[in-house]
């Protein structure tokens, strides 16, 4: 397999759930020659959908790491999860990825998912085609689906490829480079035939063939040259315009057909290798020198000092922990030692690995620009740099959503308390979104995640990877406390402890930061310089993070909130000490908080509900109810979609609310929008809890 970084693709598929993610990734795999079978969702039988819970509910909740060649280039390929609760395996995956397919249902088109894998995809400012899929479907509408990206997702979406026909009559495509017609000739969609298109499709291609051409003049100005001069320009010269756009990303090339059915995917396949960048056509990762602490872009090639990103943890059973990281500079080789700027510590790789979804191939090397496994690391979480002891540089790590919903977890026996810890601790580390806490009140294990599913889900792991049996509460919602106005409050701890005094005075000011902006901590410049001793600042700025973790109204996380020191007095140097400066930061801040206007903030959720029109007046009455607003509704075929946003509080049992109302004939999908401030009626039941 070629492994010169021209000729690798480093890419990942991404879509709203049931979009045909994993459907599309197993007919990749087929066709590249890794498996020879045509694997299926709802046979349990797919390569990357390798955990029992994803088998058993035909849904893709880990992104599964698999690597095939075509046409001679290695596509290290990632298949993501759609569902809302797995978002960070997105984040996770776009964060070390060069390039993406995003794939949109031709009946569906761009929905709620869809939306937000997109931004972060711009977020991480990855380059991107789309394959508009299931294009056999009843309701199946190309053109639809390419506005609304236009529309919703601002993308400047041009299809290269134009079906014949849809749902019952859908034949194949049309390449609109080549201006040829791929009729299929089994069904398995291996044997094919480029030839002329259908009389009846002729003035289509042509129009679209021409608007292709015009979209690439308006945003390459070396193919507007050409163009300008000769409009007909030659396949090649097409190629080479879309490369460039696709790179730059100011044009999106649209594929179509239908895993399922195996039309389309070899002509996307040869998409990926065309337009999507090779890692030496993306921009230089820029990191921080561990030693200055000033930028420091990593050089990207296999002869540079070692720089390269752990992006995932995932536990075999047969290997143990495996850490998938991507290589941008230097090369990882097995034996070797490697450099954690976090820790600062030197970890050795006992292993390096190539990944196919849940089987291994052992390699000597990972170079540059490529993605793989390694085994050995002790010290390690996501997020985390891999670098060389003599050049430091730490990557920007990945940021995890903050949890939505918790709930209660004990051991069945005291016997397994150790057992459980362990294996809580395991989970956590392979899954930022997964938290573990302690009650401070009641001493009861709290485990975090970002829904029922998400938790049901680790539970369920517990029980079948870990072999641990455990009681678990109700899952509640995870509410969090900020404060409204800025405060300032100054603090005097004095007391006597175990016949010695301890003395200092803080001055605290707390202020609200904006929506999603998380927490900040701490100690003025100024405060730093008269402080007795420098160690004194970070056990301030500690005792400041652990009040915030504890919250003031009831004892709820607070987020969106900045503490500061801003003034600092001793009595003298004897009474100074840690108890002193810790006592009077947290009792300092608790008081500048309550000062500041606490309020609870409670999650939001993006209701998307798709219902036949009927039922649309008692959907909405009883959004209504839950404190929810609509946000807009739109027609899409005979079927409505109706937006709303939702308290996630309200929404427990909500998928048997649905059925109820509609008779079965409803669905919905939801995602976690922003944290927003309860009203007063939440607000005194939270606090009479």
């Amino acid at each position: 397999m070629a492994t010169g970084m021209e000729k690798i693709r480093n890419i990942g598929i991404v879509a709203h759930i049931d979009a045909g993610k994993t459907t599309t990734t197993e007919r990749i795999l087929f066709y590249a020659g890794m498996t020879h079978r045509l694997g299926n969702v709802d046979d349990g039988n797919t390569v990357t959908d390798w955990m029992i819970q994803e088998r058993e509910r035909g849904i893709t909740i880990t992104s599964a790491a698999i690597t095939c060649a075509w046409r001679g280039t290695q596509i290290n390929l990632i298949d993501t999860p759609g569902h809302v609760d797995f978002t960070i395996e997105v984040e996770r995956a776009l964060r070390v990825l060069d390039g993406a397919v995003g794939v949109f249902c031709a009946v569906g088109g761009v929905q709620s998912q869809s939306e937000t894998v997109w931004r972060q995809a711009n977020r991480y400012h990855v380059a991107r085609i789309a394959f508009i899929n299931k294009m056999d479907r009843m309701g199946a509408n190309f053109a639809r689906a390419v506005t609304e990206m236009h529309e919703k997702l601002g993308a400047n979406a041009v299809p290269v490829t134009l079906p014949v026909g849809a749902a019952e009559t859908y034949a194949g495509e049309i390449d609109l480079i080549a201006m040829t017609f791929r009729r299929y000739l089994d069904e398995e969609g291996k044997t094919f035939e480029d030839g002329a298109i259908p009389a009846d499709a002729q003035a289509a291609a042509q129009a679209a063939h021409d608007a292709l051409l015009e979209a690439l003049a308006e945003v390459d100005d070396t193919f507007m040259e050409a163009y300008l001069e000769n409009p007909e320009q030659d396949a090649p010269a097409i190629k080479a315009a879309l490369r460039r756009t696709v790179i730059a990303q100011t044009l999106v090339p649209v594929f179509c057909g239908s895993s399922l059915k195996n039309k389309g995917v070899q002509a996307l396949l040869d998409g990926i290798v065309d337009y999507l960048p090779s890692p030496n056509e993306r921009k230089a990762p820029v990191g921080t020198n561990v030693k200055t602490d000033e930028p420091a872009e990593v050089v990207m090639d296999a002869a540079a000092p070692l720089s390269a990103l752990v992006f995932k943890i995932a536990t075999d059973p047969y290997v143990g922990r495996l850490f998938f990281v991507r290589v941008y500079g230097g090369a990882l080789k097995k034996g070797q030692n490697v450099y954690n700027p976090r820790t600062r510590k030197r970890e050795r790789l006992m292993k390096l690995l190539r990944v196919k979804s849940d089987e291994e191939e052992e390699l000597e090397t990972l170079s540059a620009g490529d993605i793989g496994a390694v085994v050995g690391l002790k010290e390690v979480t996501t997020g985390d740099t891999l670098c060389a002891e003599n050049k430091p540089v730490a990557l920007m790590g990945i940021t995890a959503p903050e949890p939505v919903m918790f709930m209660a977890i004990e051991p069945k026996s005291t016997a397994e308390k150790d057992k459980l810890a362990a294996a809580l601790e395991q989970l956590a580390a392979e899954d930022p979104t997964c938290q573990v806490r302690v009650d401070g009140e009641t001493g009861q294990q709290i485990l975090c995640g970002m829904g029922e599913l998400h938790l049901e889900i680790l539970v369920d792991r517990l029980k079948r990877e870990f072999h641990v049996m455990a009681n678990t509460g109700k899952p509640m919602v995870s509410y969090y406390e900020t404060v409204s106005k800025a405060a300032r409050q100054t603090y005097t701890f004095d007391r006597e402890i175990a016949g010695r005094r301890h003395c200092a005075t803080l001055t605290i000011e707390v202020s609200p930061l904006a929506r999603g902006q998380g927490r900040q901590a701490l100690v003025a410049k100024n405060v730093m310089k008269r402080l007795p001793k420098p160690e004194y600042s970070a056990i301030i700025t500690d005792a400041l993070f652990d009040a915030i973790a504890t919250g003031v109204l009831a004892r709820y996380p607070m987020t969106d909130v900045k503490a500061e020191v801003i003034d600092c007095a001793i009595l003298d140097e004897e009474t100074a000490s840690d108890v002193a400066f810790r006592s009077a930061a947290v009792i300092g801040f608790r008081e500048a908080a309550m000062a500041a206007e606490p309020e609870f903030l409670e999650p939001i959720m993006s209701l998307d509900i798709v219902t036949p029109p009927e039922y649309v007046g008692d959907i909405m009455g009883d959004i209504n109810g839950r404190r929810g607003q609509v946000r807009d509704m739109e027609m899409k075929g005979d079927l409505q979609n109706v937006r709303a946003q939702v308290p996630l509080a309200e929404l427990f049992g909500y998928a048997t609310a649905i059925r109820s109302l509609s008779r079965g004939r409803a669905g919905y999908t939801m995602e976690a929008g922003a944290f927003a401030v309860v009203p007063k009626t939440v607000k005194e039941e939270l606090l009479n809890r």
